[in-house]
């Protein structure tokens, strides 16, 4: 495919998306009903619409619209491009642009507008995150870093780098965080390397990372992550502590990869069903990464930031209330519990930390650790609470 066809194809993806099909199906249907399309037209096609939904409400302006057309056109300006390179050029590319297209827009944007945010969301922002509200902000606008978690069991920082590049996979560490790698070059190579198929390392958020390196588990506890999803955070606490680590969720499905994952890193996880909790408690340590709007990683997840409502937000605060109530039931006395989300704001973070422990005085915060979106990680909150009384 051409330059001009890749954004023709995203024109059409994100119609499909303005349809209400969410962006990843969108891109599975067009792929599938253009077989032609090799595997890099299909990761530019793939940039590209991922490009415009993280800037979507600046894109729009400079566009003139919301059409997949207008968005595409709005992306070209936003990134100082010549649209008559991509408008009209042949190869399959999108039709020349009409006169009607070529104005564009003068004056300023308003501030959610050129931050791409919700109108809402942007004064809640604004004091929740208060210095760094525009900075973040703007971190969200653009791609993601990807990270990678060494497996320490399996070998070093050092040899896991010289490996990958072996591979044509070039990464640098990350200071103050001894697992964290970060790939910047090829990185669409990851999985199908042989670095990555034998363990020796797995896709980790930096963030994530760091809060569980923060952490100081006592050799030999039994550590529970709550809400495990993948496992993510089970596979690193199985790789950095000497403990035995259970995982959980309550849609069981989700758990479906963390045997074979634990089995390539060559460490032990037993997943329990929500009814076997209560016989197998309690935990000296629980890991609650409670769900949440995911505002820390809306440059992964970039449809998350415009579907989301004050409505919405208010019932994950509501959830998240009762899965930090129901994960400290399995706490042992003494015992801690991390609760945690991917989230900035603070409805979501230390506002239902405070709530708990307002409810459970016999419980005490002994460490809050916000981290927002920049260069090297997503947004991450944790506090680490302790058990003064067993609650069973």
């Amino acid at each position: 495919m051409t330059p001009a066809a890749r954004y023709a194809a995203a024109i059409d993806v994100l119609d499909r998306a303005a349809d209400g099909q969410p962006a990843e199906k969108a891109l599975t249907a067009w792929g599938r009903s253009n077989r032609y399309a090799g595997s890099k037209d299909r990761a530019a096609v793939r940039d590209h619409v991922y490009d415009v939904l993280r800037q979507k409400r600046s894109v729009a302006y400079l566009g003139g619209g919301t059409t997949g057309r207008a968005l595409i056109l709005g992306l070209l300006r936003s990134q100082g491009a010549d649209p008559n390179d991509v408008f009209g050029s042949g190869g399959y590319g999108p039709d020349a642009l009409l006169p009607d297209e070529t104005h564009i827009p003068s004056g300023e944007m308003d501030d959610p507008v050129a931050l791409d945010l919700p109108d809402w969301l942007w004064p809640i922002w604004a004091a929740d995150l208060d210095d760094l509200a525009v900075s973040s902000a703007h971190i969200l606008q653009s791609r993601a870093p990807i990270a990678l978690r060494v497996n320490l069991r399996r070998g070093s920082i050092a040899a896991v780098q010289t490996s990958l590049a072996a591979e044509g996979i070039e990464t640098c560490t990350v200071a103050s965080v001894p697992t964290a790698l970060l790939v910047t070059q090829n990185a669409r190579r990851v999985r199908q390397s042989q670095v990555f198929s034998q363990g020796l390392c797995d896709l980790q958020d930096v963030s994530s990372q760091q809060a569980v390196a923060k952490l100081t588990i006592p050799a030999g506890a039994r550590v529970l992550d709550y809400c495990a999803g993948g496992g993510g955070k089970a596979l690193a606490l199985a790789d950095m502590h000497d403990a035995t680590i259970t995982a959980h969720d309550i849609a069981p499905e989700r758990t479906v990869d963390i045997a074979p994952r634990a089995d390539r890193a060559g460490v032990a996880i037993e997943v329990l069903r929500t009814q076997d909790l209560a016989s197998q408690s309690p935990f000296e340590v629980v890991f609650c990464d409670a769900p949440c709007s995911g505002s820390g990683t809306w440059r992964r997840t970039p449809e998350s930031k415009w579907t989301i409502d004050q409505g919405k937000l208010n019932n994950f605060n509501v959830l998240q209330g009762e899965v930090i109530m129901n994960a400290s039931r399995y706490v042992a006395r003494d015992g801690i519990l991390i609760y945690a989300t991917c989230s900035v704001l603070r409805s979501e973070n230390i506002d239902v930390v405070n709530a708990f422990l307002t409810r459970c005085p016999k419980w005490t915060c002994l460490s809050v650790s916000q981290r927002f979106p920049d260069a090297t990680g997503d947004g991450f909150f944790f506090a680490v609470l302790q058990n003064a009384k067993n609650n069973l």
